[in-house]
């Protein structure tokens, strides 16, 4: 009999999920408001209850995010981000804790930079892997290729509009989890969580995905204890990155703590 492998990232959420309701996903996006202030950040969000990382890679043309994380990634990259900071970031923050780290990014960068040498550098850092937000399985031959050879996790995207074979598709090709978007249009925070998330996460187990996460429009520990009434995890990001440039890092580790009750209720 085969051995199913369980991913770092996988076993930390499925850990929330014994000891809690679920998983806690935080982004931020690194070199925002400098270096040094995004890893610190970074650290005080396991600290507040985060129980994965998701760091972000500043990119000139981030058509999915929303413009809170959009002012915040042209800020980091105004004050000279350069890609080989993702692996300085993610070394530092894990050298302070356990916490798995996802770097998320545009595929361009990391096609610039070299799929095999960015792969090789994220494991050497001891990054966990990566999440693609534009490029699909299908196209990620190179992608799937290197994180096969170093053990790397890949999270591909799928939302309400995929069609079940494009379901069955990510939920066979990622590694960590399968991350649902709750709802059509850019990243920000919203007062309510599409319903459609709820019927997504249920099409994408249907379609074999072991781990489901939801993301984006999600900024309340009530929105996050409902996320995880049917889904493994919760991701938010606008929320904790709007907080970080308003009150740096204490700011940013109050409202992560307060998120983080939700996944307790």
């Amino acid at each position: 009999m085969t051995e199913t492998i369980v991913s770092p990232v996988q076993a930390a959420i499925r850990a929330a999920g014994s000891e809690r309701k679920g998983a806690l996903i935080g982004y931020l996006p690194i070199g925002f408001p400098d270096l040094a202030t995004s890893v610190d950040a970074a650290v005080a969000l396991v600290e507040a209850g985060v129980d994965v990382l998701e760091l972000g890679l500043p990119y000139s043309d981030p058509v999915m995010d929303g413009p809170v994380i959009q002012s915040a990634t042209q800020q980091a990259l105004a004050a000279g981000f350069r890609v080989r900071d993702v692996f300085t970031a993610v070394r530092a923050v894990r050298e302070r804790v356990d916490a798995p780290a996802l770097v998320m990014t545009y595929w361009n960068p990391v096609l610039q930079y070299g799929v095999d040498r960015f792969a090789d550098e994220l494991k050497a850092a001891g990054g966990a892997g990566l999440i693609t937000p534009d490029i699909t399985p299908d196209q990620a031959a190179e992608w799937i290729a290197a994180s096969d050879r170093t053990g790397l996790e890949r999270v591909f995207l799928a939302a309400p509009t995929s069609s079940d074979e494009r379901l069955r598709l990510a939920a066979r090709s990622s590694r960590g989890f399968v991350y649902a978007v709750s709802t059509m249009g850019v990243t920000s925070a919203r007062a309510s969580v599409d319903a459609a998330a709820h019927v997504l996460a249920g099409r994408l187990t249907d379609a074999g995905a072991d781990t489901v996460c939801v993301g984006i429009g999600i900024s309340t520990a009530a929105q996050v204890s409902d996320v995880l009434g049917y889904a493994d995890g919760a991701i938010v990001g606008s929320l904790l990155v709007k907080a970080l440039g308003d009150g740096g890092v204490e700011g940013v580790r109050r409202a992560a703590s307060d998120l983080a009750r939700g996944t307790r209720a």
